[in-house]
């Protein structure tokens, strides 16, 4: 049984699955300029497996996107409501297109569905969510497709946002693309808004991949030209909110053959969005979708199933796999920075630490120096290593001097390349040693569970106190998650109110989360079997009162924890 979804101006999706479950392997990390330059959507749910596999073996097909992951509350399932990983249609019809050796993008969302990030509002379970797709299918790149009344939610978007900031420290290769309506005039104001809510968050979008197709400005709209026009103007407004987007970062996914408002996109429109495409460096070419690359039998309306125009089978994979990357201004190298947190508390004499992670938006990897600037005297910042490979990250550490100055000091990391710089800001907060902020001290108790028992903190069945391992002394606590828990560990200190901390412990073990709730809400999280530190800042509200929690992830193996301190 198969579930068609498609609707207006939107690529959609429906699968069919009966529960088995199958292993895939990694993907190769391929270079995301020639592999992933055409990669057309696959409705997962058509049963036209053999119309890939003769794309992938037959025609030179290296990669296509797989349709779709929808958001079901904080859980994801692929269209046919069977859970990720395991789809007996979905994830056999994957792993035998990657064997045959084409790589994969992951798309979420679409028409008839949203991605995690519209239908959780936890972000630590977005994260996990969206890490699980990775870990699931061992892909390097995520496409997102948000469409109808999803585009103006802003506070999705935001979540949205963070999760790839979050996801991109611990996945330095990965990329993802957003795929969103567009007139001819480019983005509407909502999609302009996701791009501002990437740049409120520190990163740039790799792909912003526009849905060429159902402008529904009447049949006569010759729909090669209206892609064109599409495009230039989507970059002028990617531009206009980061003068750094490039075509290299512009997408193009054109509805092959007859469009849901009568318009028809033919061979020669796919020709001149491909030369376009070379002469520019688009970042990808894409199309709705390979399923429907091939002529109608009968007089059927079969808009899911066949382009409703003459061609032979396969004709606009032919047309657009020649592509590989274009000789444009798009694809010189070039390389992003962020920093994780972006902000720390510190009291005089003390010291914080940031994950700086770089990522390959363009081009190939090459070395970036690491450099901070506009500390105040007094203040140490290093880098550890100082120069690294994009794609590969650093460890930032500040370090107070007794007699700093209390107050807020931005300073600018940057990272130098030869292609060029970027920069994040990193706020530095230096408090009194006498604490700060008036009141209400910065303490917990029993923050190295050096007493060998947890208390005051309160923990879920399961968890203890134990000998081994540990970070420092002679105690850590062990968080032991369930099929139904995360094993989380809390305990409730009352600080000042108004007031900026940071929150800092050192846990191993898969997922492995810290944070606050309550009075104030931030959290991160890391997936390492060392013992690693994470930090994490946050603001108190009027009470001063907030819940400090560690916890791990369903299902998952044992976290152990050591050593917290609030500053």
């Amino acid at each position: 049984m198969h579930l068609a979804r498609f609707a207006a101006s939107a690529c959609a999706l429906a699968l069919t699955a009966t529960g088995v479950a199958v292993a895939l392997a990694p993907a190769g990390n391929a270079a995301a300029g020639s592999v992933y330059s055409v990669a057309p959507y696959v409705d997962m749910s058509n049963s036209q497996e053999g119309l890939l596999d003769t794309a992938v073996t037959g025609h030179g097909l290296k990669a296509y996107t797989a349709a779709f992951v929808l958001g079901e509350g904080c859980t994801q399932i692929w269209g046919d409501t069977l859970p990720i990983g395991n789809d007996s249609y979905t994830d056999p019809e994957i792993a035998r297109a990657r064997s045959e050796g084409a790589s994969v993008i992951i798309s979420s969302g679409g028409a008839s569905g949203e991605p995690l990030a519209w239908t959780c509002a936890t972000q630590s379970s977005i994260d996990a969510g969206y890490q699980a797709v990775i870990d699931d299918y061992g892909v390097t790149q995520l496409d997102f497709d948000v469409e109808g009344a999803a585009v103006a939610d802003t506070a999705a978007a935001a979540r949205q946002m963070q999760a790839m900031k979050d996801l991109k420290a611990s996945n330095p290769n990965l990329r993802f693309s957003m795929t969103l309506p567009v007139l001819t005039s480019g983005l509407t104001g909502d999609g302009v808004n996701i791009l501002k809510a990437a740049k409120n968050a520190g990163i740039r979008i790799d792909v912003v991949n526009v849905m060429a197709m159902d402008y529904y400005a009447g049949t006569g709209t010759e729909m090669g030209q209206a892609a064109l026009s599409a495009a230039r103007a989507t970059l002028a407004q990617m531009q206009s909110v980061d003068s750094g987007y490039t075509y290299a970062n512009l997408g193009i996914t054109p509805m092959i053959g007859k469009n849901d408002d009568g318009s028809t996109f033919t061979l020669a429109d796919a020709q001149a969005v491909e030369s376009f495409a070379a002469q520019n460096g688009v970042g990808r070419l894409s199309f709705w979708s390979a399923n429907r690359d091939q002529p109608c039998s009968g007089s059927a309306n079969s808009l899911s199933t066949c382009s409703e125009i003459s061609q032979n089978s396969l004709a606009f994979t032919d047309t657009f796999v020649p592509y590989e990357g274009g000789s444009g201004g798009g694809t010189t190298t070039d390389f992003s920075l962020s920093l994780t947190p972006a902000s720390a508390s510190v009291a005089q004499g003390g010291s914080a630490t940031a994950s700086v992670a770089t990522a390959v938006t363009s081009g190939s990897a090459e070395s970036v120096s690491l450099s901070a600037s506009g500390a105040p005297s007094g203040v140490s910042v290093s880098f550890s290593p100082a120069s690294v490979t994009s794609g590969s990250g650093a460890t930032l550490t500040a370090a107070v001097g007794s007699s700093v100055a209390a107050g807020s000091y931005p300073i600018t990391v940057t990272g130098t390349a030869a292609s060029g710089t970027h920069s994040a800001t990193y706020t530095l907060t230096v408090t009194s040693t006498g604490g700060g902020g008036g009141g209400g001290g910065a303490s917990l108790t029993n923050a190295g569970f050096e007493t060998g028992a947890p208390s005051p903190w309160t923990c879920a069945a399961g968890s203890a106190v134990v000998s081994t391992p540990v970070h420092g002394g002679s105690h850590a606590l062990q968080v032991t998650p369930s099929s139904s828990g995360t094993g989380e560990c809390d305990q409730t200190v009352t600080l000042s109110p108004n007031h900026t901390y940071t929150l800092s412990g050192w846990v191993q073990g898969p997922y492995a989360y810290i944070g606050v709730s309550g009075g104030a809400s931030a959290s991160t999280w890391s997936n390492n079997t060392s013992w690693n530190q994470l930090s994490v800042g946050f603001t108190t509200g009027s009470s001063g009162t907030v819940t400090v929690f560690v916890h791990g992830w369903y299902g998952q193996s044992d976290v152990h924890a050591d050593d917290f301190s609030l500053s």
